[in-house]
Formats: C-alpha cells, structure tokens, sequence
C-alpha cells in the first residue's frame, strides 16, 4: 500500500513476501586500481575498472540474484501458506526499508498494514527498527 505523510514522502507498507530481507549491492571500483604501475597500464586499468568491469559483474550478479529469487518465490510463498508461517510487515520509506514487524497470518498482516499506512498518513511515523540502513 502507497501512502503519503504529512511532509510529502512516499512511504509503501507491504508484506516482505521473501523470508529474508534483499540486501543492497556496493561497488568499490578504486580495488581495482592498486595494480597500475605505469602511465598506459594506469589507463587500461582505469577503463577496465570504471566503466567495463562493474557493469559486467553488477549485471552479472543482479541476473543471478533475480534467478534465484523467482526461483524460491514459489517455493516461499507455498511454504508460509501451507505451513501458516507469520508474515513480516515492513514499512519502505521510497525504496529503503525504515521498519518492519512480524505481523502473524495473512488476516492479521493485512489489518497490520492498514493500520501502520493510516498511523503513517496521520505523521505518526513507526519507531526506526535497529539494524536497518539509510
């Protein structure tokens, strides 16, 4: 569910359908650039580590990731039907996740939601969950 608080921020109050929370990807190009011990070296090296290399391996590993989670998505979303497992509210803030709670079965999750996206339209922002980023 989108919502909009009192200062104008989007927020979206879903359930986490996945059992685990999808981590952010980090590229540090300058590790590659410790090896470049002349002028031309320092260029090639500079090409390869700015523009060629963290496309390749971010687009590499973005595909296998996605693989992999509409692979076991069916397999989650079976198991936590058939064997009643709660489900995780969590409440974006944009993109980035600002709190979650578990919220019990799919009933009690929904009116989970619809009370953190009112509670959330009204400013009344939920507590920051430890542990979570920026």
């Amino acid at each position: 569910m989108k919502v909009i608080d009192d200062h104008g921020q989007v927020w979206r109050v879903t359930r986490r359908w996945l059992p685990w929370r999808p981590h952010r990807h980090k590229v540090d190009p300058s590790l590659w650039l410790d090896g470049a011990d002349d002028p031309i070296g320092f260029i090639i090296l500079l090409v390869i580590g700015f523009f060629v290399l963290p496309v390749v391996m971010v687009g590499l590993f973005l595909t296998l990731e996605v693989l992999l989670i509409l692979l076991l998505l069916p397999f989650a979303v079976i198991g936590r039907i058939a064997l009643g497992k709660h489900w995780w509210v969590e409440a974006r803030k944009g993109f980035s996740p600002y709190w979650e709670v578990q919220a019990g079965n799919w009933r009690q999750s929904r009116d989970q939601i619809r009370k953190v996206a009112g509670d959330i339209e009204r400013g009344d922002l939920p507590l920051r969950s430890l542990g979570l980023e920026d």
